[in-house]
C-alpha cells in the first residue's frame, strides 16, 4: 500500500540474521511455500513522507498493547545511523525466488519493487498500482507513460523511481504527449514484435544445435518459472554463439532477450484516456494488439490543477465545472467492452486488493489487448489522503465504482464474460460525498441543486450496478 515502496516486505534464510545489526527485528515466515525463512518489514525512515498509510491499513494489533496497532508513526529520532545500518542490512539481504511464491496478495509484497522513492504527493493513490505492477512484471516490462502525473513523478530527472534489480533487469520507460500516447505504446509493441521475428527467424536458420532451437522457438512462457527456464535458454545460446563472428550470429546474440516475452503496458490518467488521448485509445483497442492499458483514473486533470474531466463524476466540484459537474462519468469500460474481444477490469486497491492482483495478472495474460480502469484517489478530492483506502471501500459499496473483470477468454468455457467483484450498492452516496471536499464545494454553493446532484448520482449508480448484474448472468454463445 505505500505509496513510495518506503516499507517493505522479504523472506530470507535464517542464517543471513548472524549479521544482523543489533536492533535488527524478524519473525519466521508462515506459509507453507517458504518453509524455515526469516520475514522482516523494514521501514526506510528517511524516504518516508509520514503518509500514514500503511498505519491505517494495517490489521495487526501490539500484542503487548492491545489498544495500539503493530505499526505506529513516531518522531524522526535524532541519531539515524542505526537505522541506516538496519535499512543497508535489509537491502542486502536475497530477494525471494520468485518462482516460488504465489503470485497473490501475500506473494506479491516479498516481490521487489523496481519503483520507488518517487516524487509524488505523499499517499498518492497511482503509485501503488505501479509498484505493484513493477513487483509482477518488472524485469521485462515496457511502459508508454502518457503525459500528467505519472509522467512528473516517473521521470523527474536526474532521478528516477524506475530502478533495476540485481541482474540489471528493470522497467524500460518512455513519455509520449496525451494525444499520441496509446499510438506510443502500440509502436512498443509492434517494435517488440519485430525484433523477435527477427532473432526467430535467425535462429530457425542457425546451427546452434536442434534441441536448444526447438525449446528457444516452442517453449511455453506462462509463469515465473517458465520465463526463468527461457532465460536459462537464452544464456545457453549465447555462450554457443562465443565466438561465431559471421553477421547472423552477432545479430542473433544482441536480439536474444527478445526471445523472452515482454510485457507492454500503456500508463496514463483519465484526462488521457477519457479526453485528450481517447481517440488513440479508442484506435489501439480496436487492433487486438497485446497491449495492457492502465488508466489512473483521479476522476480530474490532476496535473493541471484539477479541471473537470469525462472521467469526472456527478456533483463534483473542478475547474471548468465549479458549481458541480451535472453530466455523468463516461464509461470506458463498456466502451471496451463493446469491441467483444478486449480484457477490461474496474479495480481499486484499497477496497479489494486481491481482485487488484487477479485482475492485472488475468491482463498480462491475455493475448489481446487489456484496460484496466484503477480507481485513484487524489488531493485533488480535498481529504485526509490517509484515508484513502477506505474511501476507496465506500466508492465500492455505495456503487459509484463497482468492481467487474471482463474476460472474452470465458465465453469459450460457456461462462459469463462479466465477472462482478463488488455487491449491489449499500453504503449511501451521500454519505461518501460528503467525505470529500470536491462534493462538499458544490453543496455550500448551492444545498438544494446539490441534494438534486446527490439524488441523481444514487440513481446512476443503482442503474450502472443493474446492467453490469444482468452481463454477469449472460451466456454468450460461441464458436463451433
Amino acid at each position: 500500500v505505500c505509496p513510495h515502496a518506503a516499507i517493505r516486505a522479504k523472506a530470507y534464510p535464517t542464517d543471513r540474521l548472524a549479521a544482523k545489526p543489533g536492533a535488527f527485528k524478524s519473525m519466521t515466515y508462515k506459509g507453507p511455500e517458504l518453509p524455515g525463512m526469516a520475514y522482516t518489514i523494514q521501514v526506510a525512515t528517511e524516504d518516508c513522507t509520514g503518509c500514514r498509510l500503511c498505519v491505517e491499513i494495517c490489521p495487526a494489533k501490539d500484542k503487548a498493547n492491545p489498544r495500539h496497532k503493530s505499526l505506529e508513526m513516531a518522531p524522526r529520532v535524532e541519531d539515524k545511523a542505526p537505522e541506516r545500518a538496519e535499512l543497508e542490512f535489509f537491502l542486502q539481504l536475497p530477494e525471494v525466488d520468485r518462482t516460488k511464491v504465489r503470485m497473490e496478495v501475500k506473494g506479491a509484497q516479498l516481490l521487489e519493487p523496481l519503483f520507488e522513492y518517487s516524487g509524488a504527493c505523499a499517499g498518492c493513490g497511482e503509485t501503488p498500482y505501479l509498484k505493484l505492477l513493477t513487483q509482477l512484471y518488472g524485469d521485462r516490462l515496457l511502459i508508454a507513460n502518457a503525459t500528467g502525473c505519472t509522467s512528473i513523478y516517473g521521470g523527474n530527472l536526474p532521478t528516477t523511481p524506475y530502478t533495476k534489480n540485481r541482474d540489471g533487469r528493470g522497467p524500460a520507460w518512455a513519455n509520449s504527449l496525451f494525444e499520441d500516447n496509446a499510438e506510443f505504446g502500440y509502436g512498443m509493441r509492434m517494435g517488440v514484435d519485430a525484433l523477435r521475428d527477427r532473432a526467430v527467424r535467425l535462429l530457425t536458420k542457425s546451427t546452434v544445435g536442434d534441441a536448444l532451437k526447438t525449446a528457444l522457438l516452442t517453449a511455453d512462457q506462462s509463469s515465473e518459472a517458465l520465463i526463468a527456464e527461457q532465460r536459462a535458454r537464452v544464456a545457453a545460446l549465447r555462450t554457443v554463439l562465443i565466438g561465431r563472428h559471421d553477421a547472423d550470429s552477432e545479430v542473433l546474440a544482441e536480439l536474444a532477450d527478445y526471445l523472452v516475452r515482454k510485457s507492454v503496458w500503456i500508463v496514463g490518467g483519465d484526462g488521457w484516456a477519457y479526453d485528450i488521448g481517447f481517440g488513440g485509445v479508442d484506435h489501439v483497442i480496436a487492433q487486438g494488439s497485446d497491449v495492457n492499458l492502465l488508466v489512473l483514473d483521479t476522476e480530474v486533470y490532476s496535473n493541471t490543477g484539477g479541471q473537470a474531466s469525462k472521467a469526472t463524476p456527478i456533483g463534483a466540484s473542478a475547474k471548468f465545472a465549479a458549481a458541480g459537474k451535472t453530466a455523468g462519468k463516461k464509461d470506458l469500460g463498456m466502451i471496451a467492452m463493446a469491441y467483444g474481444n478486449v480484457y477490461v477490469a474496474r479495480i481499486a486497491s484499497g477496497a479489494k486488493d486481491l481482485q487488484t492482483v487477479k485482475a492485472l495478472q488475468e491482463a498480462e495474460s491475455y493475448p489481446g489487448t487489456s484496460l484496466i480502469i484503477a480507481y485513484s484517489h487524489c488531493i485533488a478530492h480535498g481529504y485526509d489522503m490517509a484515508k484513502g483506502p477506505e474511501q476507496q471501500k465506500h466508492a465500492v459499496e455505495s456503487g459509484l465504482w463497482p468492481l467487474y473483470r471482463y474476460d472474452p477468454r470465458r465465453i469459450e468455457k460457456g461462462e459469463p464474460a462479466l465477472q462482478l467483484d463488488s455487491g449491489p450498492p449499500k453504503f449511501p452516496v451521500a454519505d461518501y460525498m460528503r467525505e470529500e471536499a470536491r462534493f462538499r464545494i458544490t453543496e455550500n454553493l448551492d444545498p438544494e441543486r446539490y441534494a438534486r446532484l446527490v439524488k441523481q448520482a444514487s440513481l446512476s449508480a443503482q442503474q450502472h450496478y443493474a446492467v453490469l448484474e444482468q452481463l454477469s448472468k449472460l451466456v454468450l454463445p460461441k464458436l463451433p
